[in-house]
């Protein structure tokens, strides 16, 4: 992928998820499958069954809600043919990303030899499992639910409990409170469900990540409401959307949450690259999270 064409993934993807929040929408609010066989809830699902992560997770969960799509799997146009699929004639694939570095070595001026990492970005096609025809009976199965309901929510208990987190509950806000180090709750019964409620510590859970003797992530928030802050309330409502796929909950939208969308996009319209940090940020959120088990 040239500069250009990496360029322009940054500004098709903001630009489809800006259209998304100016209309109301969080894309990242419905990453659950309806029947397939993968479950209720899942992240997007690559055709060997490893999950997508990132933005690339935003980006799937976006075009199966636009496009209707209720299976969770994607893949290329060669590995459809590979499992004995082909994909049918006029679809229109998804774009997905790859990014990483490679080192060169350059010579300076003064005839030194130094390494210097480049990053990199492609971008290639995959097709959902609803526009291929022909493949084999697990990408096309109806299943029963992975978990029950009193299973998934211990699941989430138990999650929670073994991050170490000091959880508190009381009063009738959720926040993380960096300088005690702590995170605030209301009280399990105040919440419309149980699964809102796991949502809510998913969102401030992602916040505990960010202290320093954790992941010390600092987007340069100065004062409450400011850049640096909707971007870290970003990282955080999207460490909660990947957390919820995760542990197969299935919340609803959180009210609260609708004030945050005009700061969100005044970040995303500045930076065309911000929702890749913020998918970035709270992958490697969530990754911490899952290593505390």
């Amino acid at each position: 992928m040239s500069n250009t064409e990496r360029a322009d993934a940054y500004t098709r993807i903001t630009n489809r998820i800006i259209a998304d929040l100016e209309q109301g929408v969080r894309p990242w609010f419905k990453p659950w499958s309806a029947e397939h066989a993968a479950g209720r809830i899942v992240r997007p699902l690559r055709h060997n069954g490893t999950p997508y992560r990132g933005i690339n997770t935003l980006m799937l969960w976006s075009d199966a809600t636009e496009k209707g799509f209720t299976c969770p799997t994607w893949m290329t146009y060669q590995q459809a043919q590979q499992l004995g699929g082909q994909v049918r004639k006029g679809e229109a694939g998804s774009l997905v990303v790859f990014a990483d570095r490679f080192t060169r070595t350059e010579t300076t001026e003064a005839g030194d030899e130094i390494e210097r990492e480049i990053p990199f970005m492609k971008g290639y096609t995959v097709f959902n499992g609803e526009q291929i025809d022909g493949l084999p009976e697990q990408y096309r199965a109806i299943a029963s639910p992975v978990l029950d309901p009193v299973k998934r929510i211990e699941q989430a208990e138990r999650f929670f409990a073994g991050t170490g987190a000091d959880i508190r509950h009381g009063g009738n806000r959720a926040y993380y409170a960096a300088q005690p180090d702590y995170v605030q709750m209301p009280e399990f019964v105040t919440f419309r469900d149980a699964e809102s409620y796991y949502a809510t510590l998913a969102h401030e859970t992602t916040h505990w990540t960010k202290h320093p003797s954790r992941l010390n992530r600092d987007l340069g928030r100065k004062r409450w409401g400011d850049e640096g802050y909707a971007a870290e309330e970003l990282v955080a409502e999207l460490g909660s959307a990947f957390l919820s796929a995760d542990l197969g909950l299935a919340p609803d939208v959180r009210d609260d949450h609708a004030a945050y969308i005009a700061s969100w996009l005044k970040v995303l319209k500045d930076d065309k690259r911000a929702i890749f940090t913020a998918a970035a940020q709270a992958q490697r959120a969530v990754d911490y999270l899952h290593g505390l088990q």
